[in-house]
């Protein structure tokens, strides 16, 4: 049997699993890679023990890896019991996590159910940038969270988004990495989807920013030597190759999302004219290596020049598909952060927005419920304006 193009037996298996058990989150993040429609998307959440025979299928298929993301996961109070079934399947548990609702009691029972891994999301060095950015009052508690994990033995891990608010502040962010313990931090520059699309005129820094950036970093790196490892992820804008989305569609990532459905990326609902599974209908084995949307841009036989007879296909797969789609309308063209695309002066014209004072100072839409609904309301003008279709 054949899945445009590519041999059902043939199909890898998930190795890692996203459970985003929830888009609930106490925090308004400007930056959220959540849907902009959320707020559609937070009814009729998975039970617990939807959840747990989701985690026993991906288990079986051969998932190694779980990620438990959100929104906030601490939000749901049966996290503990999932935490816990990933303990029992033997799975590599993350939970990732904004730090807002753990506490001494939830930790310990984390710590007695399994869980591997706590990645703390931290905005900046200074209390006025993080809850400004967030929206929200939180700077002293996700230190004071940062030092629970520590205490309970868990490895510091620290995810930075960087942005234009504080990408001037990276020497000193992570002097607060190091002196709170941390082991690895990532320090993420936006990715443009979901709500950072939105505000990417006000969040896009500009080259001279992420050079200087990046020369900060390696300057730590040579300081620290091991005793703490840094990741610095470079933003699709700012390179001349794609990436490949989610190191492959469909060929290493599966998630879960909140209701159920079933996606191989996070911002795979933005495509047009596509059914995602959802668990409640349908096995994950059946949504990983027979549903049409899984097998859609498997293998190559969707690509259109350049990338059908580019030699570097194999590297990149023609990049993000979601990007593709949100930048130019079709989303399967190249990726127009390659600079082989024909598209690629889009992102050209980006970077040259991020120099413009006037533009990067307009007003901040923050990820709320009823700016969701705004967003949903407003879908076709926002589609005109943030995703350059004609």
């Amino acid at each position: 049997m054949l899945n445009n193009g590519v041999a059902a037996q043939s199909t890898p298996k998930p190795l890692w699993l996203l459970a985003e058990v929830t888009y609930r989150c106490p925090l308004h993040c400007a930056f959220c890679y959540n849907p902009t429609d959320y707020v559609s998307h937070t009814q009729n959440e998975l039970t617990t023990d939807e959840w747990i025979r989701s985690l026993r299928e991906a288990r079986k298929m051969g998932a190694l890896q779980l990620g438990i993301s959100g929104g906030e996961p601490l939000l749901r109070d049966d996290i503990e019991e999932i935490v816990a079934e990933a303990g029992s399947l033997g799975y590599y548990s993350n939970l990732i996590t904004s730090g807002v609702g753990l506490t001494e009691k939830r930790i310990a029972e984390f710590k007695r159910g399994g869980l591997d891994h706590i990645q703390l999301s931290m905005h900046d060095i200074t209390k006025e940038i993080n809850n400004f950015i967030t929206d929200t009052n939180t700077f002293e508690l996700k230190k004071k969270v940062a030092a629970m994990i520590k205490d309970y033995g868990y490895p510091m891990v620290l995810n930075v988004v960087i942005h234009r608010y504080n990408i001037e502040h990276i020497g000193e962010i992570l002097e607060m990495a190091e002196a709170l313990g941390a082991e690895y931090v990532e320090l993420a520059n936006t990715q443009y989807y979901g709500w950072s699309l939105i505000n990417r005129a006000q969040l896009m820094p500009t080259r001279e920013q992420l050079e200087k950036a990046e020369a900060v970093t390696n300057k730590f790196r040579e300081r620290v030597g091991n005793k703490m490892r840094v990741f610095f992820v470079v933003p699709d804008y700012y390179s001349d190759r794609p990436k490949k989305c989610m190191n492959g569609w469909g060929e290493v990532f599966m998630i879960v999302t909140a209701n159920g459905t079933v996606l191989p990326c996070h911002s795979a609902r933005v495509l047009p004219n596509m059914t995602f599974p959802n668990v409640r209908e349908h096995g994950l084995e059946w949504a990983w290596t027979e549903s049409p949307a899984f097998n859609k841009y498997r293998g190559d036989s969707w690509m259109k020049e350049p990338c059908r007879t580019c030699p570097e296909k194999e590297k990149d797969l023609g990049g993000c598909r979601c990007q593709a789609f949100l930048l130019t309308g079709d989303a399967e063209s190249a990726d127009p952060v390659c600079s082989l695309s024909p598209n690629h002066d889009v992102i050209l014209q980006a970077i040259e927005d991020a120099k413009n004072p006037q533009i990067a100072s307009q007003p901040i839409v923050f990820r709320t419920d009823k700016n969701s609904h705004k967003l949903v309301e407003g879908e076709r003008e926002r589609v005109e304006q943030f995703h350059a279709l004609p």
